[in-house]
C-alpha cells in the first residue's frame, strides 16, 4: 500500500522533535481533505476547499494547529482533488505557527484511484497508519476554539465505546439535524423528526470501529472502495457502540463562498 513516500523524504539528520512523538510513525489524527467542494464553485475549481483561508490562515490549518497544541504532533491528511497543493503547502514536517512542528502522512486518494473514497473508504484506506485511538475532522469546518482534550480521549478508551462523536446545534443549513443524544451520553439514530443535533465531523475512534465485520472492506482498503460513514455510524449506534458530547461553541460547516465570506467578515478569535 503506497500513502506516500514519508521515510526517504525526511532528512536523517533531522532532530527528532520535528519527525512526531509516535514512535511507531503512527497518527493520532487524521484531517479529512479529500473532497472536490463542489458547492464552493468557483474557488475551488483551483484551489482544495481545506486551503480556502479564514483570517489569512487555511481552513485545515486551524485544527492541525489546535491539534498539534493537544500533543497529536503526528497527524495524516487524505487528499483527492488537487491533492498535491495540500502536499506542496504544507510538506512532511510542517512548522505552524500556532503549534509547532509537527509530522505528516498523507493518503493520496486521487492518486491512487483517481476519486475520492468518502470519508469511511477513506479512512479505511489510512487505517494501518492509525493509531489504536484517533481523531478525524473535516477539513473543511471552521471551530477555532475546539479543544482536543486528552481527558475525553483518555475517557473514550475506558468505555465500551467504539466511537466518541461531537453533536452541535442544527445550523440553517441542516434544521433537522442527524443523530440524537441521551441523558447517559450515547449517541442515538432516531428518525425524523425528532430531537436531533448536527454530527459536527469531530470524533475520535477506536480501529475496532472499522473492523471488515463492520465495513466489508479489509485494512487499507485496496480495492479502493468508496463507501460514506453515517451508515457505520448508524449501524454502530443501534449497537450502543456510539457516545457523544455537545458542543456549543462557534462552528461553521464553511460549504458555500457566502459562509466563507461571513467568517471573514467577523473578528478572529483572541
Amino acid at each position: 500500500m503506497r500513502l506516500n513516500t514519508l521515510d526517504s523524504n525526511l532528512e536523517p539528520a533531522t532532530p527528532k522533535a520535528w519527525l512526531g512523538t509516535s514512535d511507531l510513525n503512527l497518527a493520532t489524527a487524521m484531517v479529512l481533505a479529500a473532497g472536490r467542494g463542489e458547492r464552493m464553485r468557483p474557488l475551488t475549481d483551483q484551489s482544495p476547499k481545506p486551503l480556502l483561508r479564514v483570517h489569512d490562515k487555511p481552513l485545515m490549518q486551524w485544527h492541525m494547529e489546535a491539534l498539534a497544541k493537544a500533543g497529536h504532533h503526528d497527524q495524516l491528511v487524505n487528499t483527492a482533488w488537487l491533492g498535491d497543493q495540500i502536499e506542496s503547502r504544507f510538506g512532511l514536517n510542517p512548522d505552524l505557527p500556532q503549534g509547532g512542528r509537527i509530522r505528516l502522512r498523507y493518503s493520496h486518494e486521487g492518486k491512487d484511484f483517481g476519486y475520492a473514497l468518502e470519508t469511511a473508504g477513506g479512512i479505511v484506506r489510512a487505517m494501518p497508519f492509525l493509531a489504536p485511538i484517533f481523531w478525524v475532522v473535516a477539513g473543511d469546518i471552521y471551530a477555532p476554539n475546539f479543544k482536543f482534550e486528552n481527558d475525553q480521549a483518555n475517557a473514550f478508551e475506558r468505555s465500551h465505546n467504539l466511537a466518541h462523536i461531537w453533536l452541535v446545534p442544527n445550523p440553517a443549513h441542516n434544521p433537522s439535524g442527524d443523530f440524537g443524544l441521551a441523558d447517559d451520553g450515547q449517541a442515538l439514530n432516531l428518525p425524523k423528526p425528532g430531537k436531533l443535533f448536527t454530527f459536527s465531523t469531530f470524533a475520535l475512534y477506536k480501529k475496532e470501529f472499522f473492523d471488515t465485520r463492520w465495513t466489508d472492506m479489509p485494512e487499507g482498503n485496496p480495492q479502493g472502495k468508496a463507501a460514506p460513514l453515517a451508515p457505520l455510524l448508524r449501524a454502530a449506534m443501534d449497537r450502543g457502540q456510539v457516545g457523544a458530547s455537545l458542543y456549543t461553541g462557534a462552528w461553521t460547516d464553511v460549504g458555500t463562498p457566502e459562509r466563507l465570506r461571513e467568517l471573514n467578515q467577523i473578528s478572529p478569535p483572541a
